[in-house]
This record gives structure tokens, C-alpha cells and sequence, in this order.
């Protein structure tokens, strides 16, 4: 017998899934719901009291005159008070409305941003590397920007709209059945056409955004850069990129414009018809007496407020139809699964050594191995300096360690003989990387005070703990020099302070974790050599004797670093080619003298 197959379920569309978010803020989504029904449901009585009093006044009963022959303004005054005092309360309400909607508005923005953020840092390097900084900001600034006001104006028009359109169609029939009947077909002919249109605008606009993308990655770059591009002489150069991709910005964006130009008008006079019929067909009324003048007035009215809020709906089309484009793009973002999935067991107490057994890495995912077959030991408590020539893998190799990146094949382990080795990816990543910690040659501060970007590794630190590790990084002199001591402003990315500083500085930072395997990826290529070795002396005495004591990585290509490693390493052709102390290799190995200039 056959089985039927489950039909499986379409996946919402990315802007209802963004519209999903309202689902936290029930109270005041529908408190503002309420408030713009009673906005427009004040909206037509007002407008049917408005014929209702040229009604009177045409019967002559708006003023009428006394036994006395004087004149009463009674019931004139009266209609003014109804319509002036309507008016206030609908202003208030809607004012309210709109405070409501803006709030929600603002709430629905922060929490795009803040889930996009969080999936940023959630994400593993090899995404970043696919993706630029300027498509990141792209999906937080002008795709959040873009889903927040078309759910603003999407919910709060077609909710505003469909009462409208219920109330004034229900008020043109009560009038005469067709007066209602024809401008509402014209309606929905015209509301099909422009749904029409919203397909080709969600592709014209995945094209703005492709090419806002590159306009943003371009600018960022222009700015983080701006020394390399000063230094070389190559603003002209970076201006006129930047211009063309300007230029492919401003043709996409025109190309848009001009679809819309050409597409929605058409629509917008079919539904205008509406207000043509209603002038016609009520006219041909008044004249068989069928419905009287203020009546014709205040059907006017109505199918004017009908019409001009349906020809908002091709605008509003074409907003929604922007974001739905910036909505897919912000959740391919949620959506994305990182490559990395933390592991659960604890990492061993005791000290952590290091063993890599037949390790391969592709770090493209093209198949084009970087490290082939790669295996090595490092005992807890040992320094090993690892040395190699350009595009080796160094970095790759120590990216690997806090499993910022993950092998292809074979296994990466930590522990020690008497406390057991574990796989990196069977454990917790938060506790790995506190323990593990990797200091790569690029300096980043966050522009905060020296203190702040301390505390990063240690928030609860006190000041004398962060001068301590200052002056284990061979910092100590750095306070003295600072206006503000710890707390002085170090700069976007430390603009203020030389390379030689924030490395030091970043190194306090890392000592500060208190981590068990300290990675130094070339992070002292700044220090001079006597600086260098006094920093790494420090290091070295810091837990000697302890039941903890420090292992080192130690990336570098210079000798005076080589000389202070208790082992040298030789990473080359994607694996090691040699190991032992520097005198040893210098007298057997040539790759390692040639490499050392020696």
C-alpha cells in the first residue's frame, strides 16, 4: 500500500517573520489598533455630519429667524461645536496613535538590531571572511531602517485603510447601493494592479541593496584605511572607486524609480475613477430627488478620503516591496548556522599542553590544503617559538587552537598526560577560550579608556591588578606617559598610541584572562628586542613553580624572540618540517638557516 509523503510546510515569508516580532508588545499594538479605529471611525461621522449640516442649511433650518425678526444662530453654532469638538478629540487621539505606533517602531528597530548583533558575534570566522564589514552594517542600519517603517506604515495603513474603506463603502451604499458598489470595484482592480507591480520592485531593490552594500564596505574601508590610503598617496585612486560604485548605486536606484514611474500611475486612475462616479452618479440622484444635496456632499467627502488613501496603497506597495527584499537579506543573516557548535564537556583542571594528530585545513573550503598531515606536542609549562616562511599557515594553525576555525580532518587536543587529553570539539567553547586565549599581530582597542579595554578579559580587575599586568607586558612606563593615567581615551582602534604600545597593551590584556595556553601570533613584531624578551621573561616567571603553569605558542621570525623559546618549530609545506632548540637547527637543518638569514 502506498504512503502518502507529509506535504512540507512553506516557510513564512521574511517580512512576517519580522512582523512575528510584534508578538512581544501585545498591549500597545493593540491599544494603538484601538485608538486609530476610533480615529477613523470620528474621520466619517465627521464627514457625514458635515452633509448632514448642509443638509440644514440648504432647508434653510440652520438659521432661522425669531418672532421678533431676529436672527438665531442656535442651530449654526451648534454643528460648529459638534465638528470643532469632533475634530479636537480625533487630533488627540491620533496624536496618541502616533506616539504609540513610533514607540512600537523604535522597540521593533532595536530588537532587529540587537538579534543581527548577536548572530554577528555568533557567526564563525570562515562567514566573516565570505561576507564584508559593509554588508553587516548594511543589514543593522538600512535593511532594519527599511523593515520598521514598512511594518509601521504596512500595519497602521492597511488597518487604517481597510476601516475606511468598510466604513465609507457601508456609508456610499446606506446613500444608494451602486453609489458604494462601483467605486469599491474600482478599488480592487486597482489595489490587483499595484500587487501586481510587487515582485519585479522586490528585485529591483535586491539590486539597490547589492550595490549599497559595496558603497558601504567601500566607505568603510576608506575610513579604517586612511592611513595606508594617506601614506601611499592613493586618495584619488579610492575616490574614484568609490565614485563608481556610487554611480552603480544611483543607476539601480533610478532604474526603480522609473519602473514605479511608469507602472503605478495607471492603478492610481483607475481607483481615482471612484471619485468621478460618486460626482456623477450622485448628481443623477439629486437631480431625480433620490438623494438630497448634503447627502451628495457628504459622499464627496467620503470617496475623496476613499480614494486618496487607496493611492497611498501604491506607495505603501512599494515600501513594503523594498522591504521585503531587506528582510530576506536580514534574515539569510538570523538564518545562518555557524560552522563551529560549542561541545559540552569541561575542560581538564590540570595544566594544559597541546597535541595536534594529522591535521589538514582548507581554509576556503576549495580543497587547497594549507595544513597537510600536520602533527606536534607541546607539554604544559613549555614556551615553543613557531617559525616559517610566509603563507605557511602560522596564523591559520593558531586560529585553530580557541577553534576560530576548525580542522578539515584529524584532531586537536588539550590536556596533559597525568590529567588526560580532551578533543577541542568535544569542549565547552565559552571555557576554552577563556583558557586558550590567542594574541594576534593586528592591535585592536576599542575606543574606550586604557582601563575599559583592559577590564574586557577581567571586568571585576582593580587598578592595581591592571598596572600589574601592564608591567608584566613590559608597560609600566606607558602610565607615566598617559594624561589621564588608566583612564585616559585611547582613540578609535588606539589611533593615539604607537604599534609598540597597543601591542603591549594588548598583551596586558590577554595576561589579565589568566589564560592557561597563551598563543602570541607575531604580537610583539612591534617591541624592540630588549622590551620583547623582558616581556616574555615576565611571562615566563609568572606561574613558574605553580600547580599552573603558563604554555606558550610564540609566532615570530625574529631571533631574539627564537632565543627565549624553550623549542623551535619549522612549519613548512603544510606541516613540520623540523623541531629542537635554535643552536640545533641552525647546525642541521638549512631550510631553518636560510630562513633565519643566517
Amino acid at each position: 500500500m502506498e504512503t502518502s509523503r507529509p506535504v512540507a510546510t512553506p516557510a513564512p515569508s521574511p517580512l512576517l517573520r519580522c512582523l512575528a516580532i510584534y508578538r512581544r508588545m501585545p498591549g500597545r499594538f493593540v491599544l494603538t489598533a484601538l485608538m486609530l479605529l476610533a480615529v477613523n471611525l470620528a474621520l466619517v461621522a465627521q464627514q457625514g455630519l458635515v452633509g448632514r449640516a448642509v443638509h440644514e442649511a440648504g432647508a434653510g433650518r440652520l438659521i432661522a429667524r425669531g418672532a421678533a425678526g431676529e436672527l438665531d444662530y442656535s442651530r449654526a453654532w451648534f454643528w460648529v461645536t459638534v465638528l470643532l469638538g469632533l475634530s479636537l478629540a480625533r487630533a488627540a487621539v491620533q496624536y496618541g496613535a502616533g506616539l504609540l505606533a513610533l514607540s512600537i517602531g523604535q522597540r521593533l528597530l532595536t530588537i532587529l538590531r540587537e538579534r543581527i548583533l548577536m548572530q554577528v558575534q555568533r557567526l564563525d570566522l570562515a562567514y566573516h571572511w565570505r561576507h564584508g564589514v559593509g554588508e553587516m552594517v548594511t543589514r543593522m542600519t538600512r535593511d532594519a531602517d527599511k523593515v520598521r517603517d514598512a511594518l509601521i506604515n504596512f500595519w497602521r495603513q492597511m488597518f487604517e485603510t481597510g476601516l475606511i474603506v468598510i466604513i465609507s463603502t457601508g456609508l456610499l451604499i446606506y446613500y444608494s447601493p451602486w453609489l458604494g458598489i462601483v467605486p469599491l470595484i474600482l478599488m480592487l482592480v486597482g489595489t490587483a494592479l499595484l500587487a501586481a507591480q510587487a515582485d519585479a520592485l522586490v528585485l529591483l531593490d535586491r539590486r539597490i541593496g547589492s550595490a549599497y552594500d559595496a558603497v558601504t564596505q567601500d566607505l568603510s574601508e576608506g575610513v579604517n584605511g586612511v592611513r595606508v590610503i594617506k601614506a601611499f598617496g592613493l586618495g584619488a585612486a579610492r575616490i574614484a572607486r568609490f565614485d563608481a560604485h556610487v554611480s552603480v548605486f544611483r543607476r539601480e536606484a533610478r532604474a526603480a524609480i522609473s519602473y514605479a514611474a511608469r507602472h503605478v500611475p495607471l492603478p492610481q486612475t483607475i481607483v481615482a475613477l471612484g471619485h468621478v462616479w460618486v460626482l456623477g452618479y450622485g448628481a443623477w440622484l439629486v437631480g431625480h430627488e433620490r438623494l438630497d444635496v448634503g447627502a451628495l456632499v457628504a459622499a464627496l467627502l467620503v470617496v475623496n478620503t476613499l480614494v486618496l488613501r487607496i493611492e497611498t496603497i501604491g506607495m505603501l506597495l512599494q515600501i513594503v516591496a523594498d522591504a521585503r527584499a531587506s528582510a530576506g537579506r536580514i534574515w539569510e543573516v538570523l538564518d545562518a548556522e555557524p560552522d563551529i557548535v560549542s561541545g559540552t564537556a569541561p575542560l581538564p583542571r590540570a595544566p594544559l599542553g597541546l597535541r595536534l594528530r594529522g591535521v589538514s585545513v582548507a581554509p576556503l573550503g576549495d580543497g587547497g590544503l594549507v595544513l597537510r598531515d600536520l602533527s606536534l606536542d607541546i607539554a604544559p609549562g613549555e614556551i615553543v617559538a613557531l617559525v616559517g616562511p610566509t603563507g605557511s599557515g602560522k596564523s591559520l594553525l593558531c586560529g585553530l587552537l580557541p577553534r576560530l576555525i576548525d580542522v578539515d580532518s584529524g584532531s586537536i587536543e588539550i590536556g596533559s598526560d597525568a590529567g588526560g587529553w580532551r578533543d577541542l570539539r568535544m569542549l565547552n567553547l565559552g571555557a576554552l577560550r577563556r583558557r586558550v586565549h590567542v594574541l594576534p599581530q593586528e592591535s585592536f582597542l576599542f575606543s574606550d579608556t586604557l582601563a575599559a579595554n583592559l577590564r574586557l578579559t577581567a571586568p571585576y580587575a582593580s587598578d592595581a591588578q591592571l598596572i600589574a599586568a601592564l608591567e608584566q607586558a613590559a608597560a609600566g612606563e606607558l602610565l607615566e606617559r598617559l594624561p589621564d593615567g588608566l583612564e585616559t581615551r585611547v582613540g578609535d582602534r588606539g589611533v593615539t598610541l604607537s604599534g609598540g604600545q597597543r601591542q603591549r597593551i594588548c598583551l596586558a590584556r590577554a595576561l589579565l584572562a589568566d589564560a592557561d595556553l597563551l598563543v602570541l601570533d607575531d604580537a610583539t613584531s612591534a617591541l624592540d628586542a630588549a622590551t620583547e624578551r623582558r616581556a616574555i621573561d615576565n611571562i615566563r616567571a609568572l606561574r613558574r613553580g605553580t600547580a599552573r603553569p603558563v604554555t606558550m605558542l610564540i609566532v615570530s621570525s625574529r631571533l631574539s624572540t627564537i632565543l627565549a623559546a624553550d623549542r623551535v618549530l619549522l612549519l613548512q609545506n603544510g606541516g613540520i618540517a623540523a623541531e629542537g632548540a635554535h643552536d640545533a637547527l641552525i647546525a642541521s637543518n638549512p631550510a631553518y638557516r636560510a630562513l633565519m638569514g643566517l
